[in-house]
């Protein structure tokens, strides 16, 4: 064989080898590179729909692909304008008076108008929508006549004098109102594109899917494949396209948190949703530039369930909140800067003097067992709790049936369902013990309090209290923020005595971020405006 016709061969026999060897570019790489974030929700999205959802994963998606009316500035957290390009309000803080953008417009090109969010809001208020997040909206005057259906909705506090003009009048002074636009549930919707597909009032029309919805954020739905994947690519008609970095994102929803570590080490995931415990040690020694542990506006409980004996005994229940050792959770289970929650509100939250209470009692906690009619548990019937399904939540409750049974001697059965399983039990009442979190939507106590309101959306224990609602009416009307505050504290301790809802811990966000991952910053809501997310090569 001629020495050249070899070398030439030898030749392409070398490229196929290095070629063949040459390591294969990862999702991550590929994204730095094309400016595609893929990152991890936690459990599948129930809906995409934001006058229904109530999840923290869901909310991740939903603020890609509806804009508020005001955003917010990531480093100080102050309001900055979004759909709307400026606001007033009137020196009694009653009256806000926004100004929409001419250039703002929904996916399907239409401008956005002042009568769009009067009648978005007008839907998530309509009774026979039943959004658990409808009470957010009665801090507008008239709207919780109009969902309780004693009054006409043109006795709400919204008007759209023209196109660009929206007026809302407040019930009372709300110095976080414009924190609370943030929200899903604030988020306008195009209501006629919801019309065009099914009953716009009513839940299950389905105009969430690529093919049908309409948003108005920095990103549009371009797919949604159950259990595997959403994808987004970046909006042709949103008002500020030209400021965002990103080309797409890719949500995972993954209910395993050891599934999407190892996704994260392969260069699969930016970003997790969150950290196995069991992994947190490893990161701090050898990866720190990617853990994360961010400061959290979150209070993990129990939702017990009083309509269901033995927890309709408030004996029973406060029972079992005092002999929780919530040190212990925080130290030797959770061990990611945790605290200990014998009550709710969370102590960063501004102008509220957390209640001073033992994070244990364990020898009250048996006294009151025993008045109940269990002493050392005799007799005490059989108890489930249910949680969504979470490793670490799993380890929690463990940890917990365990001191229920050897300090109390009563036996707690565990549940694990999945995300929308779970929650789909809580809004009917088909549970006893439920664990889950709250994380709030604003800087105030009521955002964590509201919920225990007698009518309240999201309650879902069946725990209704006169003196409950009438302190937080008073503290709703009170200007003075001390004499507010002190009313807040009266009220939360009311509920806490009550205990349908059993506080355990107030939580971090730990979780492991790509370095590629540029603008990614953390607040205790944990809103994010994706305009100012990037990926570096």
């Amino acid at each position: 064989m001629p020495r050249r016709l070899v070398l030439g061969l030898l030749s392409c026999v070398l490229c196929f080898l290095a070629a063949a060897c040459a390591k294969r570019e990862t999702p991550v790489q590929i994204g730095n590179r094309t400016g595609t974030l893929h990152m991890s929700i936690g459990s599948e999205p129930s809906d995409l729909d934001p006058h229904i959802v109530t999840g923290i994963g869901e909310a991740k998606v939903l603020h890609a692909l509806f804009e508020p009316l005001v955003s917010f500035d990531p480093h100080t957290l102050k309001p900055v304008p979004a759909i709307a390009e400026s606001w007033d309000v009137s020196p009694d803080g009653l009256t806000y008076t926004f100004h929409l953008r001419p250039t703002a417009r929904w996916s399907n090109g239409e401008p956005i108008t002042a009568s769009d969010c009067v009648e978005s809001w007008k839907r998530i208020l309509t009774p026979t929508l039943a959004a658990d997040y409808a009470y957010m909206l009665y801090m507008v005057r008239g709207a919780e006549d109009f969902n309780k259906g004693k009054a006409p909705f043109s006795a709400v506090g919204l008007a759209a004098p023209d196109a660009r003009t929206l007026v809302v009048h407040l019930t009372a002074p709300a110095p976080y109102f414009l924190q609370v636009l943030l929200n899903s549930p604030w988020r306008p919707v195009n209501v006629r594109a919801i019309a065009a597909v099914g009953d716009a009032y009513r839940r299950g029309t389905a105009w969430t899917t690529p093919e049908r919805i309409v948003t108005s954020g920095p990103f549009h739905l371009k797919e949604w494949t159950s259990h595997q994947r959403l994808v987004v690519e970046k909006s042709a008609t949103y008002w500020d396209r030209e400021h965002v970095k990103l080309n797409a994102i890719v949500f995972y929803p993954t209910d395993s948190v050891d599934a999407e570590e190892r996704a994260f080490r392969a260069g699969q995931l930016h970003l997790t949703y969150s950290l196995s415990l069991s992994k947190l040690g490893s990161y701090r020694q050898s990866m720190p530039e990617s853990l994360r542990i961010d400061p959290y506006l979150s209070t993990y409980f129990f939702r017990a369930n009083t309509r269901k004996p033995p927890l309709d005994n408030p004996l029973v229940r406060r029972a079992l909140s005092l002999a929780i050792d919530r040190t212990l959770i925080v130290e030797k289970v959770l061990r990611g800067g945790q605290r200990p929650a014998p009550s709710l509100v969370p102590p960063e939250t501004p102008d509220y003097p957390v209640p001073a209470l033992p994070p244990r009692d364990l020898e009250t906690a048996k006294k009151l067992l025993a008045e109940a009619g269990y002493p050392g548990g005799k007799g005490f019937p059989p108890v489930e709790i249910t949680y969504n399904n979470s490793e670490i939540l799993r380890l929690v409750v463990e940890a917990i049936q365990e001191m229920w049974r050897r300090d109390l001697g009563i036996e707690v059965q565990i549940v694990n369902q999945e995300y929308k399983v779970a929650f789909a039990n809580r809004r009917t009442g088909n549970y006893q013990l439920l664990f889950g979190d709250w994380v709030g939507d604003y800087l105030d106590a009521t955002t964590f309090l509201d919920l225990w309101r007698s009518d309240a959306g999201n309650n879902h224990t069946g725990w209704a209290s006169h003196d409950y609602d009438a302190l937080m009416d008073r503290a709703m009307t009170t200007s003075d923020v001390a004499a507010r505050a002190r009313l807040l504290q009266q009220a939360e301790l009311v509920m806490l005595q009550g205990s349908p809802c059993i506080p355990v811990y107030f939580n971090t966000h730990v979780y492991l971020c790509s370095p590629s991952v540029k603008g990614w910053l953390p607040n205790p809501m944990d809103h994010m405006d994706y305009r100012h997310v990037s990926l570096a090569p």
